[in-house]
């Protein structure tokens, strides 16, 4: 009997360790990702200057390109200035939108990506998905994976905490993102890849389950893990189904409904995620996923972050828009905005004020 696999499209190196940026030109020469240290390094004018100074020394064939920000139009600019040059990889050096306008450059000038993150916001740093601002709001672009992760711990520990935080909700939201599309498939005959939901769903449980925090080292090991893993899952699956159900939703309906007060992709997952488990009916699920986010100083109620509860609902409501065809547990209910006061005044009551 022939055995059958599969190719799983993944980076050759995943290197997540205290020190690990200081050893980015061995690594990549080791894994004969660039051996001569001709590397186009996207980088921002902020943070990425200090890393410029420190790591520019190891690194002496590089080119620095600085960023300005995270929108298609910067990215790309920043594939015609690279384009120029002739290069063995481009180095996205930074939080998401560096790392994303690197993904897009590299993808439209055929180069390999190497993804060196300074944050852990959330799974975009190993995703299939470049999202870059434009002149319709945000968009989402198909791009290669990166061929390889860099994430060094002692970098990430500089870094604001409120990074860290809405990383633990981005990844934590998986569990509720899996149970979305298992309903999905139940409803609908949606097709799982069971490979894919393992991979998410062992990546938020292990967050979840971890008994550090913020600042232990083995924590912040487990949680960029899990936003690798994340970020793989969503590859294999070949879409963000394994990441993203209601709680993303949610987080979008925010996005739309009120774009200058919205807060942390992170923090409006996690708090979607903690509802969305409610609505399904897994209440003690949800009270253990609340108490955990707030245990990391994560909102698990709208006005921590600033909102009514009317805004909340309203949020509620207009989210199956967001995201037309995905079924989650809010298009299976289809509640109105009463239901859904009545359901939020439930939950408030089941996770403790």
């Amino acid at each position: 009997m022939p055995v059958l696999t599969r190719l799983i499209p993944s980076p050759v190196v995943v290197d997540i360790r205290p020190g690990a940026l200081d050893d980015l030109a061995c690594v990549l020469a080791d894994e004969r990702i660039s051996q001569s240290g001709r590397l186009a390094i996207a980088v921002s004018g902020g943070s990425g200057a200090r890393l410029r100074r420190r790591i520019a020394p190891t690194l002496p064939g590089a080119t620095w390109y600085e960023v300005g920000g995270g929108t298609i139009d910067d990215a790309v600019r920043l594939a015609s200035d690279i384009k120029a040059g002739h290069y063995d990889a481009v180095v996205g050096l930074g939080g998401g939108k560096i790392i994303d306008c690197a993904k897009f450059a590299a993808a439209r000038v055929g180069l390999p990506l190497v993804a060196v993150a300074t944050n852990l916001a959330h799974d975009g740093l190993c995703s299939p998905v470049a999202t870059l601002d434009n002149d319709a709001g945000r968009g989402s672009y198909g791009v290669p994976n990166p061929i390889a992760v860099v994430i060094d711990l002692g970098v990430i520990r500089e870094a604001p905490m409120r990074f860290v935080r809405s990383g633990i909700g981005d990844a934590i939201s998986n569990i509720s993102a899996v149970a979305d599309w298992e309903l999905a498939n139940r409803v609908n005959g949606e097709r799982i890849d069971g490979l894919a939901a393992a991979m998410a769903r062992q990546a938020g449980e292990a967050v979840l389950r971890h008994p550090g925090g913020v600042g232990d080292d083995d924590f912040l090991q487990v949680l960029a893990e899990a936003l690798v893993l994340t970020g793989i899952a969503m590859s294999v699956s070949g879409d963000s189904r394994p990441s993203s159900g209601a709680c993303h939703e949610i987080n979008h309906a925010f996005d739309l409904l009120y774009p200058k007060r919205a807060a942390a992709h992170g923090e409006q997952c996690g708090l979607g995620a903690a509802f969305a488990m409610y609505l399904r009916g897994a209440h003690e699920e949800s009270a253990y996923m609340a108490e955990v986010l707030r245990r990391h100083g994560l909102p698990v109620l709208p006005e921590e972050i600033g909102f009514t509860v009317d805004e909340f609902v309203r949020a509620v409501e207009f989210a199956p828009e967001t995201r037309p065809g995905r079924y989650t547990i809010l298009e299976d209910l289809d509640l109105k905005t009463n239901q859904i006061k009545d359901i939020y005044a439930d939950y408030v009551k089941a996770i403790g004020s």
